[in-house]
């Protein structure tokens, strides 16, 4: 009678121990194959690249069949590539004085852009500050602000020269001035948004001025700082190519009324082409920056 009890305890013991030294198999998600994501990847690229790329056809297509008849004064897009293919596949040429190729003077001009929206981005992030955070500020500065940026760009210009006597720094005053204003505003109207839960939590904290503008004003405000850099980008090179038609010199402004001068409407069709690309190039690249100090709450 002992026995089989015996052999009915061994059993039920060496089975939970079995089941325990028996290997646990974990299942990891599938992975989906590479030419799924590739495929995918591509059919997102397609979505947003091919409509474009038709209405720029269309564009293309109406534009050569208007402009083809006999009297147009506009020449159509294959005349514009028939009359310009030497600056397009040779854009470094450089012969001296103004007769360079389109990439010198694209680089000129995006030199003047870069000292002037730096500038104007450090004052305008730090005036726009000073107003949204002290109610005394806001009342003496803004309505002088509001007065300032109704005057166009090149309303500025003759003054400009007649303070610095030098078409390169008046230039670069002509580009902060157009593009400093959004960049004050929009950092202004983001610092007074700022929730009083923030300012609350700094107070507790006690966090000194320094560490509140780094920790709390800045990264609040960031959004909409980004949104005034964005339209200061834009401004700026829509600055720069008005005021290069007045100063002269190297710069995509003075290759534009340079052609006009001499009766080369091809060229000018080509130099606002570039134009068009670079602005929307610059709009990006602050819009990608926005998007990743922000992370992606900045209008995109």
């Amino acid at each position: 009678m002992s026995m089989p009890a015996m052999k009915t305890e061994v059993s039920a013991v060496a089975i939970p121990q079995a089941a325990a030294a028996a290997p646990v198999v974990t299942m990891t998600p599938k992975r989906a194959p590479r030419a799924e994501t590739y495929a995918k990847m591509a059919k997102e690229t397609a979505a947003r690249a091919v409509p474009p790329l038709i209405v720029v056809a269309l564009l293309l297509v109406v534009w050569e069949l208007i402009c083809r008849r006999a009297g147009s004064s506009l020449p159509p897009p294959s005349k514009v590539f028939k009359d310009t293919r030497e600056l397009i596949l040779d854009p470094f040429f450089d012969n001296g004085g103004i007769d360079k190729g389109l990439f010198w003077h694209l680089s000129a001009s995006l030199q003047r852009v870069a000292y002037g929206y730096s500038l104007a981005a450090i004052a305008g992030i730090a005036l726009g500050t000073l107003v949204g955070q002290s109610v005394w500020a806001m009342r003496g500065l803004d309505p002088l602000f509001q007065v300032l940026r109704t005057i166009p760009p090149l309303a500025w210009l003759p003054l400009s020269l007649a303070a610095f006597r030098d078409g390169q720094p008046s230039a670069i005053f002509v580009i902060f001035i157009t593009s400093v204003w959004p960049i004050i505003i929009n950092t202004a109207v983001g610092i007074r948004n700022i929730p009083q839960d923030y300012r609350n939590v700094a107070a507790v904290v006690q966090l000194n001025p320094l560490e509140f503008f780094t920790k709390i004003m800045i990264p609040a405000a960031a959004p909409y700082i980004f949104t005034g850099l964005r339209i200061g980008i834009g401004l700026s090179w829509l600055a720069i190519v008005a005021a290069e038609m007045l100063i002269g010199g190297v710069g995509i402004g003075f290759f534009i009324w340079d052609a006009w001068n001499s009766s080369h409407i091809s060229e000018i069709i080509l130099a606002l082409f570039y134009v068009g690309i670079i602005g929307f190039v610059l709009d990006r690249l602050i819009a990608g920056l926005g998007k990743v100090v922000t992370r992606g709450t900045a209008a995109n």
